[in-house]
């Protein structure tokens, strides 16, 4: 593809030299920067992509993109041949050149992204489970796994880079997908990882306490999410959770239809839970009767969410509903475990206030008869202030608690539990244990959980590693307790 192609729309100021040169491959990474390639400096958190223009020009590559002019007076930074192209905002262009170049694929798919704190991995992957069941192919962008049709691949982050993003969906058309459903984080809004697509629709779960570390302010964190619906496009559908008090704030400004989903009041589509066990729940969505393996309020928020947004696409609602009766929740998202004593082992990758709340909520309900016991930690370099409103969140709806280690990454796991304690008074305090180390938190809590105790692993989910230092361990919680249940019945 030509270099003017390439650049079309992606705010360029000026550009020196041929604009007619074929570009075989386009990259944010010096690394990868090849003969006929084309190197976009893109200003990042922590490097400036401008300070490897010369390594990307002695890599061969033929064009560089740029937004800093002071870049180009670097030594080997200028090589005759190479095209420079200046641009307002080089993190702007890198996605919708991205999009240019794998010829704008997201065209060329029903694509649907959901933003907001919780539910996000749970109703993409419910939606690409529940098309592939009515006969489509589909792709799936979402924090477990990458999908292109039923090729998996790892996912990095909740919201890919823009570069990986076009290659997946132009992989998806290819292999002639209809659809793809991918969770849209607040930071990939904020730093553009998402412009340059286009939406069929954009859905919204919640808002609560998240990513104050990078946001700085919940208002700042409300903005970025808003700005994925105030982008959507005419033809598309805003799909809204009308019982968040930003439900409808996040919709006040866009374009697309405004569609309303709630468990509470009046809406576009609604639904209540009429009876509830370990097992799933019978609901009533839109006055027609069906049942889920998934359990709890929050999953019926998740479920009516799938089943509005799968009418909004054009299924019938009869056929949703069976599909939706035959789906299982993502990875690590209540998944319930049995073991000896009647004891219940819980895993789910609640790791906010709020999703804590919802979790124990909902195993509270289910078995209020059982002693609850909750293990969670909080991640290191993160948002310090969620700690001592997670420790609250369990004084008040667990029995007993052990609080340990999450990907503690930098930060002392000590540190961090001192955090987590500072949200308890004595009453909390005297009901929790301190155990730095994980596997051994898990094992105490199963061992010494009474007999038919439910134990609520919280914080690592689908996770099958785990972060201390700078080193990525494996360490699967299913694994854990499969090992310790074994232990019990020795």
């Amino acid at each position: 593809m030509k270099i003017r192609e390439i650049i079309a729309g992606c705010g360029t100021v000026s550009v020196e030299g041929c604009t007619d040169a074929e570009i075989v491959s386009v990259t944010a990474d010096s690394r990868k920067a090849g003969n006929g390639s084309m190197f976009i400096a893109v200003k990042g958190f922590a490097s400036d992509g401008h300070g490897y223009i010369p390594a990307a020009v002695a890599g061969g590559a033929a064009a560089i993109v740029y937004e800093d002019e002071k870049a180009l007076e670097a030594e080997g930074a200028r090589k005759e041949g190479v095209t420079y192209v200046r641009v307002e905002s080089s993190r702007h262009a890198v996605a919708i050149i991205a999009s240019n170049f794998y010829g704008r694929p997201s065209e060329k798919l029903n694509l649907v992204g959901i933003t907001g704190t919780n539910g996000k991995t749970t109703t993409v992957t419910l939606l690409y489970h529940l098309f592939r069941g009515l006969g489509y192919e589909c792709g799936l962008l979402s924090t477990i796994a990458n999908y292109v049709g039923n090729r998996c691949s790892e996912a990095v982050n909740t919201t890919s880079d823009p570069i990986t993003i076009n290659s997946m969906l132009a992989e998806m058309v290819e292999c002639g997908c209809s659809y793809c459903f991918m969770e849209v984080s607040s930071i990939g809004v904020e730093q553009e990882r998402v412009s340059g697509l286009k939406f069929k629709a954009g859905i919204f779960s919640n808002l609560t306490h998240d990513h104050l570390d990078y946001h700085k302010t919940f208002a700042e964190y409300l903005r970025c999410k808003k700005l994925f619906f105030d982008r959507l496009p005419a033809d598309a559908f805003a799909i809204t959770n009308a019982d968040d008090r930003n439900g409808l704030v996040m919709v006040q400004n866009t374009k697309a239809r405004t569609v309303t989903y709630s468990c509470r009041t009046m809406a576009d589509h609604t639904c209540r839970i009429l009876e509830e066990s370990f097992d799933g729940m019978q609901m009533k969505i839109d006055g027609r009767e069906c049942w889920t393996g998934l359990i709890g309020q929050h999953n019926a928020y998740n479920i009516l969410a799938v089943y509005t947004t799968a009418v909004c696409l054009g299924a019938d609602p009869e056929e949703a509903l069976i599909g939706i009766s035959r789906l299982k929740s993502a990875s690590g998202r209540l998944e319930t475990f049995r073991g000896p004593r009647d004891i219940s082992a819980v895993i789910d990758y609640a790791h906010t206030p709020d999703a804590l709340e919802n979790v124990l909520k909902t195993l509270r309900e289910i078995a209020p008869e059982r002693q609850l016991v909750c293990l969670f930690g909080c991640g290191g370099d993160r948002d310090k202030t969620k700690r001592p409103e997670m420790a609250a969140v369990a004084q008040k709806m667990a029995d007993r608690i052990i609080v340990t280690s999450d990907n503690s990454r930098t930060e002392r796991t000590e540190d961090i539990m001192e955090d987590i304690k500072a949200g308890m008074d004595a009453r909390g305090k005297a009901k929790s244990l301190f155990i730095a180390d994980r596997k051994e938190a898990i094992r105490t809590a199963i061992m010494t959980a009474p007999d038919g105790a439910t134990v609520l692993l919280a914080g690592k989910g689908h996770e099958t590693y785990q972060i201390i230092g700078r080193e990525k361990r494996h360490f699967d919680e299913k694994e854990i307790v499969a090992e310790v249940f074994s232990e019990m019945t020795a």
